[in-house]
Order: structure tokens, then sequence, then C-alpha cells
């Protein structure tokens, strides 16, 4: 196993210095992510919402700084770069790692199409692991819940040489193998088995993750479901196993395992990143993250009351003629099933200051608010950013004509009461 470096948000990395407040990688290790950063300067992603490459004077050199993206960079020679997120709370940012950890698994599981939703944090401590080991685990959990309800079986068609006829005849195979063999038929026949394509993905991502997990509860989870997967063979063609999958209901089960087979066995991340010298790169957009978590929250909280809250609602266009352009689609709708009023937040993952112009606020970011306002005709419309030590309000409002545009902070740690407050308020 390769060695783990761990940082934050805005953190960054040196090459073989010890600078205080940096990272410090050997020139291997900081050469691989730099090309890593470079070669995915291109028109459908933007490395610098990945990380950016600068240069310090005073003998620092080059620098590269984790921007906006948090997960694991792993590296084919087994040394692994994990980002954590940046998170303030009670006026200050927390350097417990394994709060932090904990909390981005929860983060994870709001996420509706993605296979994080079965991870069982309850029985296995998590933030004790690295980010690799915790994707592993989540695996693990979807795949004992595939076993515990029974591996799906599926008539497979088999090819073997009998001493009867059944199915059909192959009969180039036949004539190939029993020229000298009279007494056998080289046949095609369907069988009844669990030694499907799923299967077989399955088995060969558990094995691929046997070689590879440092977790020493991992290890032995995974060589217990293998002994559950003996009698399916490995896939040898991914690719014609992957195009083989089904997808109906009796197959729900295998829906988010599959989608990991396909993170694992074939690079397919969660995002679009690649490079040559990275095995994969499993990383999330915080803002993504943040959006999906308070939803998620606000949802809860609201159920089975007299309020209807709805994420990325899609009703409306920007404009309607001649033809309905420019789709707006605020975070959270929350929609008052009596009197019919309609309350309106937008999350935004950046961190405010009082010393930067408009807070750090985008233009853009107003300009959306207002016309959520107007064309929802909502009562109250608000921006969620994450709690920061470096506003000094606890909330901030923005006044034209009748329109109020509010800024509210939420500390992650503590988000329930942070929309409970909100809500008082509304």
């Amino acid at each position: 196993m390769g060695k783990t470096y761990t940082v934050r948000e805005y953190d960054s990395f040196v090459c073989e210095k010890v600078v205080p407040g940096y990272t410090t990688l050997p020139q291997k290790t900081f050469e691989q992510l730099k090309n890593f950063v470079l070669s995915n300067r291109n028109e459908e992603t933007d490395a610098l919402d990945l990380m950016s490459i600068s240069a310090k004077k005073n003998g620092i050199g080059e620098i590269i700084t984790a921007k906006n993206h948090v997960g694991v960079i792993s590296m084919y020679d087994g040394t692994r770069i994990e980002i954590l997120p940046k998170i303030c709370s009670n006026a200050s940012y927390t350097n417990d790692q394994d709060q932090v950890k904990r909390l981005l698994v929860k983060m994870i599981r709001t996420l509706s199409d993605m296979p994080y939703k079965t991870i069982q944090t309850s029985f296995v401590d998590t933030a004790k692991m690295n980010v690799f080991e915790i994707y592993i685990r989540m695996f693990i959990d979807e795949i004992f819940y595939i076993v515990k309800r029974g591996l799906k079986c599926d008539y497979q068609a088999v090819q073997s040489n009998e001493s009867t006829i059944k199915g059909k005849l192959i009969f180039s195979e036949h004539i190939k193998r029993n020229i000298a063999h009279k007494e056998k038929v080289y046949v095609e026949y369907d069988e009844f088995n669990a030694n499907r394509p799923e299967n077989r993905l399955i088995k060969s991502t558990l094995i691929y993750l046997y070689k590879r997990t440092g977790s020493a509860k991992n290890k032995s989870d995974l060589k217990t479901l293998l002994s559950c997967f003996c009698e399916i063979d490995e896939s040898l063609d991914y690719n014609k196993d992957f195009s083989m999958c089904k997808s109906d209901r009796n197959t729900t089960d295998y829906k988010n395992a599959i989608t990991w087979c396909r993170v694992f066995l074939k690079g397919e991340s969660f995002t679009s990143f690649s490079g040559a010298n990275i095995a994969y790169a499993l990383l999330f957009p915080m803002e993504v993250l943040f959006e999906s978590y308070v939803a998620k929250i606000v949802k809860d909280y609201f159920k089975g009351s007299e309020y209807l809250v709805k994420a990325q609602d899609k009703r409306y266009h920007l404009f309607e003629e001649p033809t309905k352009k420019f789709l707006i689609k605020p975070d959270i709708v929350i929609s008052n099933k009596v009197d019919k009023s309609i309350f309106l937040f937008d999350t935004k993952w950046k961190i405010l200051s009082d010393s930067a112009a408009n807070y750090g606020i985008s233009q853009s970011d107003m300009y959306q608010m207002y016309a959520y306002q107007k064309k929802y005709d909502a009562e109250s419309v608000t921006l969620l950013y994450p709690k920061t030590d470096k506003v000094k309000n606890e909330g901030i409002e923005f006044r034209s004509d009748d329109t109020v545009v509010k800024v509210k902070f939420v500390d992650l740690f503590d988000v329930l009461n942070g929309v409970k407050s909100l809500i008082n308020e509304l």
C-alpha cells in the first residue's frame, strides 16, 4: 500500500520542501499530480475547479492547491491524495478529521443518483478509514445486501461436449472436436444458474478490491463475500459483460453495485477527470454535495407538514415566447399547500468574507435570485452559504423595490437547527 496524503479544500502541496502551512509531496508524486491537473484542462472539464498550479516566491516554488472537489485521487503506484471539505462550525474551522469524514459520508449518501445510500456507518467506523477505504466499504455493503436477498439466476447459454444431444448441435465445433470421438456431440443448451454477467462483474470487483484494500475489516468482509461467489466465473471481458447487464425488476438490487463495478473495473469515475498516472479519481464537487445535503434535511424536516418541498424545481422558464427558453431551476422550493405561498432557497458552496467586494457574492447569483423572485412571486428568496468565520453578521439582506434577497449561513454540523431558524424567520 502506498502512502496517503490528506488535505482540506484550499490547502496546498509543495515539492520536496518543508514549509509551514503546506503539505510536502515527494517529487515523483508532485509531478504526477501536476500532470493530472494539466491533463484535465480541456473544454469539457474545468481543472481550475479541481486544483490550481501557481508559483510562490521566497524559495517555495510551484504549489498545487486543492479547490472545490473532495474525495480521493489514486495513482498506479498506490499513492493516494485525499481531499476533505473545509468546514466551519462554532465560528472556527474544525480540525477533527474523523468528524469531517463522518459528515462527508452523510453528505455523499444524500446523492440521489449515486450508489452511496446503503453504507452502514453504525457497523463500521468509517471515520478511521481513508476515503478510498470508505468507498470500498460502500461497495461491500451493497454486495452484502445482494447476497442476503439471494444471487439472481438466469438462463445461460452453455457449450460443451456431451454424450447425448440436448439443446442444439454446434456443427462446426462438433466436426473439429469429435472427428475421432463418434460417441460425443458438441452442443449448446440453456442452463439456469447464477453465472450471469452481473455476478461475474461483482466477483471480479471483489477480487480487484481484495488485492488493494489496506483495511483489515474490509479485507475480511471481501473474503467472506468471495466465498459466496465461489461458483461464479470471473469476468473475462468487462465491456461485453457490462453490455449484457439487464435492467429490469428482477435486477433492481444490482443497480448500485454495477455502478460501483464500473468505477473500480473500468475507471469510470463520478467525474470526467482522468490522467496518465492516475488509476482513478473519485471526486465530488462540493457545491453538489452541499446542495444535496441541505435539500435532504429540509425535505425530512417538512415531511408530513402543510409544506411541500421540491429540489431542482423545473416549472418555469425565464422566457415563454416565442418558445420556452432558459430554464430556471431553484435548488429548493418550499410551497405552502394551504395559502400557496412560496419560499425559494439556492445553495452556494463559497466562502464569503467581510473584506471582499460584495462579500464575495457573485453578481450573476444576485441576478438569478432576483429573477426567481419575479417568476415565482415568492414570499422570500434566500442564498445559503456555508458558515464562515470571515463574516461577522449572521445574515445579510439586499433590498430593491419590492424584492428582498437574503443571505444566510449554514453550519453543516448543525444544519437542522439552522433550517428551523430560517423557517421560523419566514
